[in-house]
């Protein structure tokens, strides 16, 4: 089908309604997942006892309490049609995995019954050797365990009950995201309790939260088809920008369109039902841009959620005719998606530890909270960048529409002036909260209508927002786990180093407070100095001033990875148990391949583009001109007339040995190296290579330009970003 022709059929299209169920919100929330509604209904007194001492208090799950837990689940499983179950897990691939075992068994009689005991619920061998492990799993040292998270409910996805599950090796690395999670949020409980204990002794565990903004690219699926680029790299890697694009912010908390909205709404009820609790959604600043979001949860059950919604974004849109792109950059000139990570701390009392307190002593908890997390920034913004880098997130980050490549943090102008005014009083001096007390010129005020009193800074990668913090530069196709696991787990040392310093101090006979303060008042002077950065971080001045405060200005992304391995990244992580060194040198392995092999990809594609799309429809074009060219010499007997024509076909054919030239020389330097054995060296070699990207696409750019629109083979900006 002619490329104008599937514009007709895609503008065409009509609206899906969505499926949505009768009654409230509500009455469906949750009814696909075995939450503690379930467990009180279908679990005898053991089973249920045994379990949520095994979620709470995280004791270990014995044999017959998992047959009982299992016998109650296949019950409830088999009221919704269930037929199969799959233990759920999130491989180094970014993406999730499940294999399927129908529950049916023989029963002795030369018939079949269905079955589903603990072991099967608690534990599999998938084998899963494919995966990629860093050298961690040989091919014939392939098993590969699954091992139930009972923290994260079950639930249903059409016939199968999904498991979600730790994916770790025969000798116990992990080889996956969930793994290190569970652990970094271990170490950061374990580590700030001791410091909330300080203030109030009844806190016995600390929790991680994160809320998840997720952005997105919807395209027809007929235009989508039309594009290699798109179907195999997730991303334009050719097009010109259409006339109009984002420039009027017309898009921009628009109405949503009604094709658009129905797949919004079948979404939602589907996350609904799954327990997920989506709240917002949104035109966002691109053409058909858009963003979702949840309220606020635990870091591990809310990861687990954003894995489910990718999922569930990518079924239901074929329904309604769209393509998810979930790509960081899927299109040149407008603006890339991002997963904005919102997170924070709570104690099992109910106290946000990053909201001011009720009392001075609640807001000396807070600052010191506060203060803590923005040192752990500093020490590890290396780190923290190589967490969230990727072939993917590189074009996005730093295109002056996202956080800059530069890890500082936005405080905005309340809590800097706080900070300063800390740095100035006397150790000791109470944090009151201004309005709750008589005036006092010497007390540190925090303003009561504390949300609200911070600005954004969108070029801020890691903002201060009321009461959390946004890790603003998460990609939109990444595992928040990645991020996750490594901003918990340098909070967590920070928390270590802390504690036992102001544990010194209080041995001295300081109080408290002034012993907090003591430890404080040095950390504050660093952060203000080196961290904090409240300005524009696109221009060229932060660059330099970044430089000059020793933050990392690294663009290099296979560089970025040797932050992992750095000796000061290996302690942290082996000193709070999150990684040992070989899995911290298996998964840079992971990373470099990975790197390699998307770049790799992109580049073959593009460079057969070049060859089979974009050359043969300039010929095409050129050849048109050239018959035109010699029909008017024999009509008119000269080429007088002809100077728009000569013109055209000299810029065509400049334009073509330009595409042809730089696509040769594409393909020979992936040739040498693929060449290189080291996976590092191999990845360097493809940072180059990705770096020649534009060379080759702006000539292809201009020949779209230039081109016959009617000839032209691949649908148009205005085209993929305007139908929805």
């Amino acid at each position: 089908m002619e490329r104008t022709d599937l514009v007709k059929e895609s503008f065409e299209k009509k609206v899906v309604p969505a499926e949505v169920p009768s009654g409230k919100t509500s009455d469906y929330f949750g009814e696909l997942v075995f939450d503690r509604k379930k467990m009180c209904k279908y679990l005898d007194a053991d089973s249920l006892r045994g379990l949520l001492s095994c979620i709470e208090g995280g004791c270990p799950l014995d044999r017959k309490t998992a047959d009982g837990v299992a016998r109650g689940m296949k019950e409830w499983a088999m009221e919704h049609g269930v037929t199969h179950i799959t233990h759920w897990f999130q491989p180094l691939t970014e993406g999730t995995a499940e294999k399927h075992d129908s529950l049916i068994d023989y029963d002795g009689k030369g018939g079949v019954i269905e079955t589903f005991d603990g072991k099967a619920l608690v534990q599999q061998e998938p084998d899963a050797s494919s995966f990629p492990s860093g050298g961690i799993r040989a091919t014939f040292e392939a098993r590969g365990y699954t091992a139930w998270d009972p923290t994260s409910p079950v639930f249903i996805l059409d016939d199968t009950l999904c498991i979600p599950t730790v994916f770790i090796s025969y000798t116990g690395e992990a080889l996956d995201y969930k793994t290190p999670l569970k652990r970094a949020l271990k170490a950061v409980s374990d580590a700030a309790v001791p410091v909330c204990r300080l203030f109030d002794p009844k806190v016995s565990k600390v929790y991680s939260y994160l809320g998840w903004e997720q952005e997105y690219f919807l395209v027809d699926e007929s235009l989508y088809s039309a594009r290699t680029d798109l179907m195999i790299t997730g991303r334009t890697l050719f097009g010109h920008n259409s006339s109009k694009n984002q420039q009027l912010d017309d898009h921009y908390f628009g109405s949503i369109p009604p094709r658009v909205a129905a797949f919004m709404r079948d979404l939602e009820v589907a996350g609904h039902k799954l327990g997920i609790p989506l709240k917002t959604r949104h035109n966002e600043v691109a053409p058909n841009q858009f963003e979702l979001a949840p309220i606020y949860g635990e870091t591990n059950l809310s990861n687990d959620q954003n894995q489910i919604v990718m999922n569930l974004m990518n079924r239901i849109a074929r329904k309604h005719g769209f393509v998810v792109l979930l790509h960081e950059k899927p299109f040149d000139g407008v603006n890339g998606s991002g997963k904005h990570n919102n997170w924070s701390l709570g104690t099992d009392t109910g106290t946000q530890l990053l909201a001011p307190g009720k009392d001075s002593l609640g807001n000396l908890q807070f600052v010191t909270f506060f203060v803590n997390v923005l040192a752990a920034v500093q020490k590890h913004n290396a780190l923290l960048k190589a967490s969230i880098a990727s072939a993917t997130n590189a074009h996005r980050l730093g295109a002056n529409e996202a956080p800059p490549a530069i890890v500082s943090a936005f405080l905005g102008k309340t809590m800097t002036d706080v900070l300063h005014k800390l740095l100035e009083l006397p150790s000791g001096t109470p944090i009151e909260i201004a309005g709750k007390k008589g005036r006092n010129l010497d007390l540190v005020e925090i303003p009561e209508i504390f949300v609200d009193n911070t600005d954004r800074n969108r070029t801020s990668p890691f903002a201060f927002t009321g009461n959390r913090f946004e890790f603003r530069a998460v990609g939109s196709s990444a595992n928040c786990a990645g991020a996750m696991t490594t901003l918990n787990t340098a909070v967590a040392e920070q928390l270590l180093d802390f504690k036992a310093a102001v544990d010194k101090e209080l041995a001295g006979g300081k109080t408290l407070g002034v012993a907090v303060m003591d430890v404080l008042k040095p950390i504050i002077a660093s952060v203000i100095d080196v961290v904090c950065f409240d300005g524009n971080g696109y221009t060229d001045e932060w660059l330099k001033e970044a430089e000059r405060r020793g933050l990392d200005i690294e663009t290099n992304v296979p560089r970025m990875f040797t932050e992992f391995t750095k000796p000061s990244s290996v302690e942290m992580f082996t000193r709070t148990g999150v990684y040992s060194e070989k899995e911290l040198v298996a998964r840079n392995e992971v990373k470099w391949e990975m790197y390699t092999k998307k770049v790799q990809i992109e580049s073959r594609v593009m460079v057969r583009m070049a060859l089979n799309h974009i050359i043969p429809a300039a010929i095409l074009y050129k050849t048109a001109i050239l018959k035109e060219v010699a029909l008017s010499k024999e009509v008119y007997g000269d080429l007088e007339h002809c100077s728009t024509e000569l013109s055209l076909l000299s810029d065509l054919t400049r334009r073509i040995d330009e595409v042809r030239t730089k696509a040769t020389e594409m393909r020979e330097a992936r040739k040498k190296a693929n060449s290189i054995t080291d996976d590092y060296e191999r990845a360097l070699a493809y940072h180059e290579i990705a770096e020649s990207f534009p060379a080759l696409r702006r000539p292809i750019d201009k020949l779209e330009e230039i081109v016959d629109n009617r000839l032209w083979p691949l649908p148009k900006y205005r085209e993929l970003l305007f139908i929805s």
